[in-house]
């Protein structure tokens, strides 16, 4: 587990993986009291990330505008559908 990277410098891919991680060992049940607590701290902000690291693709994919065809075109605000 990389605890010494801040959850908020992080890609969804390397949130997503230290999560995993952090599941895999709060679920073996073979940590102390203390550091389940902190496993489980830890793994609550990195769901938190994967959150926002996903809202944000979906309003970039909710923004992409088509023309007649179906190609794109650019974008447009979120709000503007």
């Amino acid at each position: 587990m990389s605890d010494e990277t801040p959850v908020k410098d992080m890609s969804f891919e390397q949130a997503m993986a230290e999560l995993e991680q952090v599941v895999a060992r709060l679920e073996r049940g073979d940590v102390a009291l203390d550091e389940s607590i902190a496993l489980y701290e830890r793994g609550a902000k990195l769901k938190a990330r994967c959150e926002q690291k996903l809202n944000e693709a979906e309003e970039k994919v909710a923004k992409i505008t088509l023309d007649a065809d179906g190609n794109p075109t650019g974008t447009a605000p979120l709000d503007a559908g």
